[in-house]
């Protein structure tokens, strides 16, 4: 055999690797954070099983938890966002909806989280409705008892979600009662958010319905236990709304009646974008047209509403 027949399939062998390990998201080399013993999580059934993930997509996650992304020491600006990876309730997608996300954040000095929590389809949920906001009511409250530690201001913590995720961030900001008590001492943690950053939310209105239609039939009970326009008052926290008019998936009516919403409750350091087109599930990078403004909106966003900024 020639030298170059022996190379040839070794060369190969390595362009695979290199392929692979380029669409390996660095998500897991960052420090994780569990959310709750295993015997202490609540809504669950306490059987053991392992993560089900696969193609940058987690199905189903063995211990809800945070991963960290800190910006610089020197460029910290005091806040916080916890970013919530969507997909469609049944999966989170937590490399484009996550972790860039949360390295989009660090640019400007925010501390960021990326949150992998239970899913309504989960055998060990009890509760499918509660779950998926538990895990991420919990996270606040972690977050905020452990501030000083990431110096953060505890008044300066937010939660960011694209579609699902959106949900959960929106539920997070507007159900008052706290479902991720499990007999510690974060129990006594406020559980609400300061403000909340929603792109593409899929939403249920008290007096419209979903925005967004599902077959599973968990989804559409949790779905329909938050109505958001009825849970807003005037404790919910300011939220920002970035929606694309051409999203066939969730409609932007949505946004705009969470925002009518929020007016009606005085909370007027919220702030409504519908741009033409973006489709669902508006993306970090290559947006058309005025759609590809949106980091820079956000980014105005927070420092205006002086959440990101000492």
């Amino acid at each position: 055999m020639t030298r170059a027949r022996i190379l040839l399939p070794a060369m190969m062998l390595m362009t695979s690797c290199i392929c692979a390990m380029a669409q390996q998201s660095d998500l897991f080399s960052h420090k994780r954070i569990n959310l709750y013993g295993m015997k202490a999580m609540p809504h669950s059934t306490g059987n053991d099983h392992r993560d089900s993930i696969a193609r940058n997509r987690i199905w189903r996650a063995e211990q809800p938890r945070l991963y960290e992304y800190l910006p610089g020491q020197e460029e910290r600006q005091g806040a916080a966002v916890i970013v919530i990876p969507g997909g469609g309730y049944i999966k989170q997608a937590y490399e484009t909806a996550g972790v860039s996300m949360a390295k989009w954040l660090n640019t400007f000095g925010v501390t960021a989280f990326v949150l992998l929590h239970r899913l309504p389809n989960q055998p060990d949920v009890t509760d499918p409705t509660i779950a998926p906001l538990a895990d991420a009511q919990r996270a606040v409250k972690w977050v905020r008892a452990h501030a000083a530690d990431y110096g953060i201001d505890p008044h300066k913590i937010g939660v960011m979600g694209c579609s699902a995720g959106a949900h959960v961030a929106a539920c997070a900001s507007t159900v008052s009662e706290d479902h991720s008590d499990c007999g510690d001492s974060l129990d006594t943690v406020s559980h609400r958010p300061d403000f909340a950053v929603l792109i593409s939310p899929v939403a249920y209105m008290r007096n419209t319905g979903a925005t967004w239609r599902t077959r599973e039939p968990s989804v559409q009970r949790l779905l329909a236990r938050f109505p958001l326009d009825s849970l807003i008052d005037r404790h919910t926290p300011p939220m920002l709304l970035l929606h694309a008019a051409d999203d066939r998936t969730a409609s932007p009516t949505g946004s705009v009646e969470i925002f009518k919403a929020l007016l009606g409750a005085g909370v007027k350091r919220s702030s409504l974008h519908v741009f033409p087109h973006g489709g669902h599930g508006i993306a970090l990078r290559g947006q058309p047209g005025s759609t590809a403004l949106w980091p820079q909106i956000a980014e105005e966003w927070l420092r205006e509403t002086g959440f990101a900024g000492k």
